[in-house]
């Protein structure tokens, strides 16, 4: 899915975070930064990881049973296995001592899921002459900023979200349920070339935003009611995401009202988001433009998170860089985010692009209650 130019940039990314904290050797086992840095991830039925020296060639270390599909999607030649029957954090540890890496200074993401309190106790004992070197976070930070083809990723990611609702939009009509809703989109996910058939939230709209994350049950749609669909389809394990209220019936004025106020908020926070704009700066035109408006009573969640790479982890959703009143770092050309805002039985979100400019949207649907009277 890319090129090797792609994977070298990345490689150099890893290498310049790896001469920041003077180690010699990066541990990888987190499944977003395998797939980012590798070109293969695999779930952690038993521990693996990636191994980048500093110089050097990398090597992975993983279950035998998964040797032959890393060899076919990763870059990396140097693939050992292990049987099912040995002690996975053994192979791990044996592989370093192999490469020669037994007394070095080893990096590794201590907020990685995957380095478990037994796991890191684990690797220290059998690796004692090694030095482990703490690098929180870098699994997430490395990835912050996107690429020309990561983005073109997400690109196509973000049309497959755009048909499908509209074609659940289409086929809006008095009894439909959410469960059929589901099965329009991920049958629209499947044929358009989306990973699974997974679809994300779709539920009836209640209250002011507490559907946001509604349990998923079977529930009919009736005229005047509002279906909340949250779309979530990955391309590559790259996932875009896109909310809209869709109505059986022509929305009532007062509804439509409040979605153009929430629209023109989202719009103005898009248009903020350039390069070099303060992430708490572009959070308070949604966050205090909404509780202005009387929209909603408080505002307590995020109004963005990041968005990219998604990979079968104890997490939904990648908050390490979300919009909050406390957020003050700077926004940087090429960051990817799920922008969203919620109120009155509403929910609209799109994924955005931060560009030199402004932001860049990538879902591309009508700005508006789906109906079938509008769509």
């Amino acid at each position: 899915m890319f090129s090797r130019a792609e994977f070298d940039r990345r490689i150099a990314r890893a290498r310049d975070a790896m001469a920041s904290a003077d180690v010699d050797l990066l541990l990888v086992d987190s499944g977003e930064l395998l797939a980012w840095l590798t070109g293969y991830t695999v779930s952690e039925t038993m521990y693996r990881a990636a191994f980048l020296p500093r110089e050097g060639d990398a090597w992975f270390t993983l279950r035998a049973l998964d040797e032959a599909p890393c060899r076919e999607k990763s870059w990396i030649t140097d693939v050992i296995g292990f049987a099912d029957t040995e002690d996975a954090q053994t192979a791990v540890a044996e592989s370093i001592r192999q490469h020669g890496f037994e007394k070095a200074r080893i990096g590794l993401d201590t907020n990685s899921y995957c380095i478990s309190a037994a796991t890191f106790m684990r690797l220290t004992q059998l690796l004692p002459e090694a030095t482990i070197v703490p690098m929180p976070g870098l699994s997430d930070s490395l990835r912050w900023v996107k690429s020309a083809e990561e983005i073109a990723v997400l690109q196509q990611a973000s049309v497959i979200a755009d048909k499908a609702m509209l074609e659940i939009a289409r086929q809006v009509k008095p009894g439909i349920t959410t469960r059929d809703a589901a099965a329009i989109a991920s049958g629209v996910f499947l044929r358009d070339g989306a990973d699974t058939g997974e679809v994300g939230p779709v539920v009836k709209a209640s209250g002011s935003h507490e559907f946001l994350h509604g349990v998923f049950k079977t529930e009919a749609i009736e005229e005047g009611d509002v279906l909340h669909a949250e779309l979530t389809p990955r391309v590559g394990n790259y996932g875009a995401r896109m909310m809209r209220p869709i109505m059986v019936g022509a929305p009532p004025a007062e509804l439509t009202a409040a979605a153009e106020k929430l629209v023109d908020l989202q719009d103005r926070q898009i248009a903020a988001m350039k390069s070099g704009a303060i992430a708490s700066d572009v959070d308070a035109i949604m966050r205090q433009g909404a509780l202005g408006a009387g929209l909603r009573p408080t505002y307590q969640n995020v109004t963005a998170y990041t968005l990219g790479l998604y990979t079968r982890t104890p997490r939904t959703s990648d908050f390490s860089r979300v919009f909050l009143p406390t957020s003050n770092w700077l926004l940087r050309e090429g960051m990817v985010f799920h922008l969203y805002a919620t109120a009155q039985g509403l929910g609209f979100s799109e994924t955005v692009a931060v560009g030199k400019d402004g932001g860049i949207r990538l879902t591309q649907s009508p700005r508006r209650i789906l109906s079938v009277m509008s769509s």
